[in-house]
Formats: C-alpha cells, sequence, structure tokens
C-alpha cells in the first residue's frame, strides 16, 4: 500500500512539474549477439520495456544484415536498437522523433551497441513538407505528446518553447541517404494517430521501394479513419496483417477487407507486398 501511495505522488508530480528524469543502462545477454545494452527511463508515467531476444526475432521477418530500416515516433528507440542488431553494423536505422525530452534518450540507446549496430537518430517530425511546429504534452514529463502549428492544442497545455522542425521525409533521404535507399526493407510508423498522415507523404517512397511497413491503428481513430488507413495502405498492393505483440512468437491474422480494422480498438498492423 505504501509503495502504491508513494508511485501514485510520483505520477502526478510528474504530470505537473517540467523535470528530467535519469536513465540507468541494462543489458540483455544473447547467444547469437552477445550483450545487447539498453537504457531504462526513470519517469514515473513510463512503464519500462524490458527487450528480450524475441523481439529482435520479430524483425528478422522484414530485415537481414546491411539492410536500411526507418523508424518514425522511435520514442526512445528500444525497437530501432532490436532493427539495428538484425541489420547489423553494415545496415542502417534511422530513427525519428520530434520530442526533444525522449530524443535525449533516443540518444543515448543509438550510442549504445557500436560494434553491433548502425543507428542515426533524428529530433524531426515527419510532414508533407518543411515547416515548424508546436510541441505540447498533456504532461509535465513530455513523456508523450505532439506537434501542431499553434501553441494551444489538443495535445495538451504544457508546450516547450523551441519549436520542432518538420521534414518531408523522400526529400531528406534523397539529399542525406541516397546511397543507401535501394537497401530499403522496412519502415515503422507510430505516431499517436497520424499514421496514415505519414504513410500520405512517403507514398512515393513505398511505392519505388516497396518495403514493408509496420504501423499503428489508433485506439480514438473513427472508422473512417481506419478505412482510409487500410486502403492507403491496399491500394499500393500491401497485404495487411493484424499482429499481437512486437514478438517472433506473436498471433498474426490478415485484414482482409477495410471493415476488419474495427475488429480491434487499439493495435498494430504489418503490411507487406502481395
Amino acid at each position: 500500500m505504501l509503495n502504491y501511495l508513494i508511485n501514485s505522488i510520483r505520477r502526478k508530480i510528474a504530470r505537473r512539474v517540467k523535470r528530467e528524469y535519469p536513465v540507468s543502462i541494462k543489458s540483455l545477454s544473447t547467444p547469437e549477439y552477445g550483450d545487447i545494452q539498453y537504457t531504462i527511463w526513470h519517469n514515473p508515467l513510463v512503464n519500462p520495456t524490458e527487450l528480450q531476444l524475441s523481439h529482435c526475432w520479430f524483425f528478422k521477418k522484414f530485415l537481414s544484415p546491411g539492410d536500411m530500416a526507418i523508424d518514425i515516433g522511435a520514442n526512445v528507440g528500444h525497437m530501432s536498437i532490436c532493427m539495428g542488431v538484425v541489420t547489423g553494423k553494415d545496415g542502417l536505422v534511422l530513427s525519428f522523433d520530434p520530442n526533444p525530452v525522449v530524443f535525449k534518450i533516443l540518444t543515448k540507446n543509438a550510442e549504445l551497441n557500436k560494434e553491433l549496430t548502425h543507428i542515426e537518430p533524428h529530433n524531426f517530425a515527419i510532414t508533407d513538407k518543411e515547416e515548424e511546429f508546436y510541441y505540447s504534452s498533456s504532461e509535465a514529463s513530455f513523456s508523450n505528446g505532439g506537434i501542431s502549428k499553434e501553441k494551444n492544442s489538443r495535445h495538451g497545455k504544457y508546450t516547450l518553447d523551441t519549436k520542432i522542425k518538420g521534414v518531408k521525409l523522400e526529400d531528406f533521404l534523397q539529399e542525406k541517404y541516397a546511397s543507401k535507399l535501394n537497401r530499403l526493407k522496412l519502415v515503422k510508423i507510430d505516431t499517436e494517430g497520424y499514421d496514415k498522415e505519414i504513410i500520405k507523404s512517403i507514398r512515393g517512397l513505398l511505392e519505388k521501394y516497396k518495403p514493408a511497413v509496420i504501423t499503428e491503428c489508433f485506439s480514438k481513430n473513427k472508422a473512417e479513419a481506419r478505412y482510409e488507413q487500410f486502403n492507403l495502405l491496399h491500394d499500393l498492393g500491401y497485404s495487411l496483417y493484424y499482429f499481437s505483440s512486437f514478438t517472433i512468437d506473436a498471433e498474426v491474422i490478415p485484414i482482409q477487407t477495410k471493415e476488419e480494422m474495427m475488429n480491434w480498438k487499439h493495435f498494430d498492423i504489418y503490411a507487406v507486398q502481395k
């Protein structure tokens, strides 16, 4: 009971008082890759993720050594680490997150495992054109949130003073990583309900390179938004699958019609070319 009360007070403080929370380094010992290091962020509002080898094996469905992957909405970067372990030092993982607070931790994770991975973090939002945005959150500790053109937004009452840069991904990649694009095999998107807008903005990239796509169907998305998310990928020649978790033994169910997007409240999809 005492621990519950203490944790409850800590969560209330994290929601209302702006402060930075420390990180610690954990290590996952694996027979295949050796020790994989990752951070734990001690923010009371964040449930710590314990990395498992099964998380890495999940990404073997889509990636091989030397491949390129893009993680949009990477948060602190735990799944980026898993992608990086699979693609290896000769591969490339580009991790994007617009939240400056979590980006500090994403950068720490990208700097770990240099002998195993090649992860490059970028503190940008992915948008349909290059412009700047405010970043707001309902929590003073900024464990999550979103971008908007107006300082007062639906994302919450706490807004960072420094604006966030939005970049058009195709232009950014052509400028910085053109020589790597022929190895692009996976785009993962997790942007708190904006996934379909991201898909629209990278349609040309998906048409040309045909990477697998991992995307989230957000709990608050209505039927119209869910149908559009399905149609965007289906019309690009993708087959869609519900999956229950980022583990190799996850339950996988084909999504064959847009109406089936209503079968679950909040879930993840992977899409592969037919």
